[in-house]
């Protein structure tokens, strides 16, 4: 049982009054207590349910984008309807050019060192002038021109058969790297990028082909700020994962156009 403490400094009626003070102290603490642990329980219950939200969401999302072979490379469909792939990088450049490239297709690149292989997948149909300056602008503004500020650099097109990965006498290739040879196709061009939603997908390529193919866009250009901030703002307005969206941009300072 509790022990009651009384003073003996003071009455009977005294002490009394004292422990009823305290009592009711006492009882609007547990009250208050009581309140708080309700509200707790509440906010929990809220927030069990918010996440059971996101995760049907984000399980609807992953079956909505289930990711196609190409979306291993840079892809984008032209306003004319073919498929383009390029590489991010010097294995994906070798991946592209060795097992996605066919006979009938285009391939596209710059003159600096370093810039991504670009293929128009013909699927055996005749390509267009608007695919072709599409493609152009794309290899341009995906390569390091854009990193580097610049607006143009001078882009070609051969067809697959010119594409060899045997070096000439004393010299090496490194990974990623090809010969051409033979007469080579070089097309105006220019930076050209925007952003939009394809059948759940986010597309990142030149104007012309997200406007035939996205209703919502965003258009890009070279800028001071971060890919990871831009991706930001894309994912507000667009949706999509975030590393996902980044992983789409050039490389280089970028921002939105006003």
């Amino acid at each position: 049982m509790p022990t009651i403490e009384l003073s003996l400094e003071i009455s009977i009626e005294q002490n009394a009054s004292l422990y009823f003070d305290k009592s009711k102290k006492l009882k609007k603490k547990i009250e208050g207590a009581k309140v708080a642990s309700e509200e707790h329980r509440k906010k929990l219950t809220i927030l069990e349910k918010k996440k059971e939200i996101e995760k049907e969401q984000f399980e609807q999302t992953k079956v909505l984008t289930k990711k196609d072979w190409y979306e291993k490379f840079r892809w984008f469909f032209s306003s004319e309807g073919f498929l383009v792939i390029g590489g991010r990088d010097a294995t994906t450049n070798e991946i592209v050019i060795k097992k996605h490239t066919d006979k009938t297709d285009v391939v596209f690149h710059t003159d600096l060192a370093g810039s991504p292989f670009f293929i128009i997948k013909s699927e055996g149909k005749k390509i267009g002038k608007k695919t072709l300056q599409e493609v152009a602008d794309a290899t341009v503004t995906f390569s390091r021109v854009f990193k580097l500020g610049q607006s143009s650099s001078p882009v070609f097109h051969v067809s697959p058969d010119q594409v060899s990965k045997e070096a000439q006498s004393g010299e090496y290739l490194t990974k990623g790297a090809f010969m051409i040879r033979g007469k080579t196709n070089y097309i105006d061009n220019k930076i050209n990028l925007a952003v939009g939603k394809k059948d759940g997908k986010l597309m990142a390529a030149p104007l012309e082909a997200i406007k035939k193919h996205c209703t919502d866009y965003i258009i890009l250009v070279q800028g001071e700020k971060k890919s990871s901030e831009i991706a930001k703002k894309i994912k507000a307005k667009l949706g999509g994962n975030l590393d996902d969206i980044i992983r789409i941009l050039p490389a280089g300072g970028i921002d939105i156009k006003k």
